[in-house]
């Protein structure tokens, strides 16, 4: 399993970044997908997930309102849509894959994630 995420960037304080992930090497409509991101000295932290169908969103509270992680299943690529940006919000940015098909419920913890990105730089500054 394959995961490159594109995107990333410079952006101002207020300003948009969008960022998308494609996937290779498993069926990818029957897996949930995540958004995680690790800013400068601090731990990985989960941004969001979205359902194998796309149902179902999960945000953590600190990019809640603010990101919409979206799904094309057509195109096996997952997205993270980044407005209002804030200088918090600088970090790599990484996608993942649930370990489990059609998993019931969505995961904010990432172990439950076995297939990763690479990273994408975000940086949001003036």
């Amino acid at each position: 399993v394959q995961l490159q995420a594109l995107g990333g960037g410079l952006a101002q304080p207020g300003g948009s970044l969008r960022l998308s992930c494609a996937a290779s090497g498993r069926t990818f409509s029957n897996y949930n997908m995540g958004w995680f991101r690790q800013g400068p000295g601090k731990e990985r932290e989960f941004v969001a997930a979205i359902s194998w169908s796309g149902g179902r969103t999960y945000y953590s509270e600190s990019v809640k309102g603010r990101f919409t992680i979206s799904r094309d299943n057509a195109k096996n690529t997952v997205y993270l849509q980044m407005n209002s940006l804030k200088p918090e919000d600088t970090a790599v940015y990484f996608c993942a894959t649930d370990a489990l098909r059609e998993r019931a419920f969505l995961a904010s913890v990432a172990a439950v994630y076995d297939y990763w990105g690479q990273g994408t730089q975000v940086t949001v500054s003036s």
